[in-house]
């Protein structure tokens, strides 16, 4: 079996910055399918999402789409995974400390331009 390709950027902020970026609702709503909504009542593992996206040009949704993911790992300042419906479907986003910055590398491909946004948030906001 093949590795998979996974996406991940370095950004220049202290890693406790880029991990609420990552698990706040309205810092992800920024970055991750840009203006799509995130509920996230409790970040702890077992704990429900209710992720909504949106129509744009990436998807050719008609209508907005509410997906309830489920979390499967919390390590403040290391990961954030959840899936949606089957494990096998999970998204996890892992963070390291690198080179006075944090890598964020998500296990999967196709997530280049997510992380360009993450990137391009978190380094405009330092204070």
């Amino acid at each position: 079996m093949m590795d998979n390709e996974k996406s991940s950027i370095w950004i220049d902020a202290r890693i406790a910055t880029v991990w609420r970026a990552v698990t706040e609702e309205a810092q992800l709503s920024q970055w991750y399918a840009p203006n799509s909504t995130w509920e996230i009542p409790k970040l702890e593992p077992g704990e429900e999402i209710v992720f909504t996206l949106l129509p744009n040009e990436q998807n050719q949704l008609a209508e907005k789409l509410p997906m309830v993911l489920t979390i499967k790992h919390v390590t403040p300042n290391r990961e954030f995974s959840f899936y949606l419906g089957i494990e096998e479907s999970l998204i996890s986003i892992l963070l390291e400390e690198k080179q006075n910055g944090t890598k964020v590398t998500f296990n999967t491909s196709g997530y280049e331009d997510s992380l360009a946004n993450l990137k391009a948030l978190v380094e405009s906001n330092i204070l």
